[in-house]
């Protein structure tokens, strides 16, 4: 590729070559924090086929637990109306 390429809506104040770099403040929280260790419990539930094919659904198209999807999404809820 000899084109170069030109970046219409880049910031003007941009004064080094990005193959430069900057060193940027480390804004990743420490490895502990990531790993929620919250206590589950296990429990059974009838939910709609409608509900469960939805999240089945999603959870493939994303490489996730379907479980999983469901149990943010409580934990979501829960959070929002908790303190009302």
């Amino acid at each position: 590729m000899s084109k170069k390429i030109v970046y219409a809506n880049a910031p003007k104040n941009i004064s080094k070559n990005i193959s430069e770099g900057e060193i940027m403040a480390d804004f990743l929280p420490p490895p502990e924090q990531l790993a929620r260790k919250e206590p589950k419990v296990k429990v059974t539930i009838t939910l709609s086929s409608k509900s469960i094919d939805f999240f089945k659904q999603f959870a493939e198209k994303n490489n996730v637990k379907y479980q999983t999807m469901i149990n943010d999404v409580l934990d979501l809820y829960v959070q929002k109306y908790k303190d009302r």
